[in-house]
């Protein structure tokens, strides 16, 4: 028996290798292999990190596969969440450059991995350091005048910085910013910390705690200083026909100033101007009038204030009624009639125009160009002269139009016709 098993085992062996060779070969016609680039992006995690270290540069987000598989796995490769992952791992790694190869794991197969974009990473570690700093106010501009800024307070007064040691070490000084130019009321607000290096440059990439700081500073009027409001006087009536719309001056806020606080104290919240004429005033207006003061207390500053005044024409409306139709583009062969044969318009724009507005400035006109005999629906279209002025309807809207080859009774006014050879 052992002898006729070694006198065929060749015979055996090459029956089995056939019968794979047809397995395989009707496998694959039935479910070929597909070389193809995966679709769904593939993000790279980072696992097994120290963490009394820190990554510094940039790690590659996501990677890009190729792969040859049957057409049935494909299908499960795309219908299945996370099926490939892209893992990073930084297990047992110390301070300095690294190159890693991007590890790749495919939930199901057969799968090969064709191509792979990157297939590593160089990444370098480095330990992680924390410092504290006193953090220093830098206060630029100065209040308005005859205001004081008093002494500022912070809380905190001290904050954690931690991240890549080389760059805790780049840190010379911890600062907030504060900008008093123009104040005039006590600064209460909460400011973003910078750490700078020696030159006054931010350093990027590190932790804050606090990363904001509460700043409060006092500003107080000086004695002998008050801010008072500002009252534009006028004087006779605007244009007939015109409104006025709007009066601002600026500074609305003017600062006073006397070597005798208790006459400061003493005025009204309000100074006024010199007047301002308006009578018969249709434009805007814009001038400097000086501010009248009393004996002894003088104007801090520009000695004038600037007032500008907004005049504008009252708008209104007007109804022309019975307004005759105009007939355009009719045929030198045809006739027309119009249904009615005059309409009401109601017209809007400034009073002083609709003043001025006489008939012979609108018009409305029917346009029949291209038109043949028949029975018409058409819209009339008003036309008129001086601009500013809108139509807001007609009345009635639609208009009938008859047009005849044989004359109507009662002629309608016509532009001049067409004639045709």
């Amino acid at each position: 028996m052992i002898r006729w098993l070694v006198t065929n085992l060749r015979t055996f062996l090459w029956a089995l290798l056939m019968a794979l060779a047809v397995w395989l070969a009707a496998v694959s016609a039935a479910d070929p292999d597909e070389v193809r680039i995966y679709p769904n992006p593939i993000p790279v995690e980072v696992v097994g990190q120290n963490p009394s270290l820190v990554v510094i540069g940039d790690v590659p987000e996501q990677i890009e596969l190729t792969l040859r598989a049957p057409n049935s796995v494909w299908q499960r490769l795309l219908n299945e969440e996370n099926a490939i992952r892209a893992i990073l791992d930084l297990s047992g790694l110390s301070n300095g450059d690294h190159t890693l190869e991007i590890q790749v794991q495919i939930s199901t197969g057969p799968v090969r991995i064709i191509s792979k974009t990157p297939r590593t990473a160089t990444v370098t570690m480095e330990s992680i350091a924390t410092r504290t700093f006193p953090i220093a106010l830098v206060v630029t501009g100065e209040p308005a005048i005859g205001y004081q800024a008093g002494e500022p307070e912070l809380e905190p007064e001290e904050i954690t910085i931690s991240g890549p040691q080389s760059q805790v070490e780049r840190v010379s000084q911890v600062r907030v910013a504060l900008n008093l130019a123009g104040v005039r009321e006590s600064v209460d607000q909460t400011l973003t910390v910078q750490p700078l290096d020696e030159n006054n440059q931010i350093v990027a990439g590190l932790g804050l705690n606090p990363a904001e700081v509460a700043v409060t500073l006092p500003v107080s009027q000086q004695g002998g200083y008050r801010d008072l409001a500002v009252k534009v006087v006028v004087s006779g009536q605007v244009a007939s026909g015109y409104r006025l719309a709007n009066i601002s001056v600026f500074p609305p806020v003017v600062t006073v100033f006397s070597g005798d606080p208790a006459l400061v104290n003493s005025l009204p919240g309000a100074l006024e101007t010199q007047p301002l004429d308006l009578e018969n005033a249709n434009d805007e207006v814009t001038t400097r009038l000086a501010v009248i003061l009393p004996e002894g207390v003088s104007l801090v500053g520009e000695q004038t204030v600037l007032v500008r005044v907004n005049v504008t024409p009252i708008q209104s409306s007007l109804t022309l009624s019975n307004k005759a139709i105009e007939v355009e583009g009719l045929l030198a062969s045809l006739f027309v009639q119009v249904a009615p044969d005059n309409v009401d318009v109601i017209l809007s724009g400034p009073l002083p125009l609709l003043d001025t507005l006489s008939p012979q400035d609108v018009r409305v006109i029917i346009d029949v160009t291209d038109l043949g005999a028949g029975t018409h629906q058409l819209t009339p279209e008003v036309e008129v002269l001086i601009s500013d002025i809108v139509v807001e309807s007609i009345l009635p809207g639609t208009l009938e139009v008859v047009i005849s080859r044989t004359p109507f009774n009662t002629p309608v006014p016509t532009a001049s016709p067409i004639f045709t050879p």
